[in-house]
């Protein structure tokens, strides 16, 4: 079953059991704990999450996301979580005080248009919502599943094949991890119970790069997407690595120069008749690693505190400001 992150968000808003709520007015009238938390949603408090919540209070808003632009200006927290929040809606959302990237990534909020708006903009660090260890565990699936040939498996399995492919381990191999932050250090910890051999981490951009990548048996991309390692794995470094290594790329498409691996890579999502999916040594993933029910959820707590620490005044806890 997939776990619906809006509701585990106003879970931590609102944690009230599933009788409770079908039965709301009742409980309110005969509760004083519920009636201050009913009587503070009266009041007008919003902390604004940019999709539908289900409906547990008439003082919850659903829009469309059509709609955001035209009603933002009621709210004091938004929530992005795989949505784009341009300057022209930064600009109306007039009483906007945080936006919170629901993950780490920030590339779909315009930082600079919400410094000029005094709106300060923060995101969940994965090292403390299990964020990074999921991405780390799909880098050890990609891994794995471009060594063992996942794709000729399966082709196999349909053609009631036996005994084929002949797949690859990772015992021996040596890795380059390209970024060396939370996620890195997670991937290296799961690495090591299997034998690499002269595991190597990087935190990127220095010049014995390319010469790193020659060394490695497997290269393990995970660095943040900016201005500088846009395009990192480029011809000259795919042109260093070793004939027949393993390329993983576990953060953004953009880190590919992707004229260099194929075409153009460094669009989401992901075009389903590019002709790059035809090589059987290729596995794309829908921008999956940090979703599990684990970091979701996580997440959604940090979300819903966030909103009650704003109302009651009370210092952050679990985010990081980036301006």
């Amino acid at each position: 079953m997939e776990l619906d992150v809006e509701e585990e968000i106003w879970k931590y808003l609102c944690p009230l059991s599933s009788e409770m709520l079908s039965r709301e007015n009742e409980y309110f009238q005969k509760a004083d704990g519920l009636c201050n938390q009913k009587q503070w949603l009266q009041q007008g408090y919003k902390g604004a999450i940019l999709w539908p919540l289900f409906p547990c209070f008439h003082e919850v808003d659903e829009v469309g996301l059509e709609q955001v632009p035209d009603v933002i200006q009621n709210y004091h927290i938004c929530a992005v979580k795989n949505r784009r929040i341009d300057s022209d809606i930064i600009a109306k959302a007039t009483q906007m005080k945080i936006i919170m990237q629901y993950g780490v990534g920030l590339e779909g909020v315009d930082v600079n248009a919400a410094t000029e708006h005094k709106i300060k903009v923060a995101r969940i660090p994965g090292s403390m919502t299990g964020n990074a260890v999921s991405c780390a565990e799909m880098a050890i699936y990609l891994t794995l599943g471009v060594l063992r040939k996942q794709k000729l498996m399966d082709a196999a399995v349909h053609q009631k094949g036996l005994g084929s492919p002949t797949g690859r381990t990772i015992l021996g191999k040596t890795v380059l991890i390209l970024g060396f932050g939370a996620i890195g250090v997670e991937i290296a910890k799961r690495l090591k119970p299997f034998d690499v051999d002269g595991l190597v981490d990087q935190k990127g951009g220095p010049e014995d790069i390319y010469e790193l990548a020659g060394e490695a048996d497997i290269v393990i991309t995970c660095l943040l997407q900016t201005n500088e390692t846009v395009g990192i794995v480029d011809d000259m470094f795919l042109s260093a690595m070793k004939r027949g290594s393993c390329l993983v790329n576990i953060a953004r498409g953009g880190l590919l120069d992707y004229k260099a691996v194929f075409n153009h890579l460094e669009s989401e999502p992901f075009d389903p008749e590019d002709p790059i999916l035809k090589f059987s040594n290729v596995i794309i993933t829908p921008h999956v690693a940090g979703v599990t029910e684990y970091s979701y959820r996580t997440m959604a707590k940090v979300v819903g505190d966030v909103a009650l620490q704003h109302h009651s005044g009370e210092t952050f806890t679990g985010i990081e400001f980036v301006n």
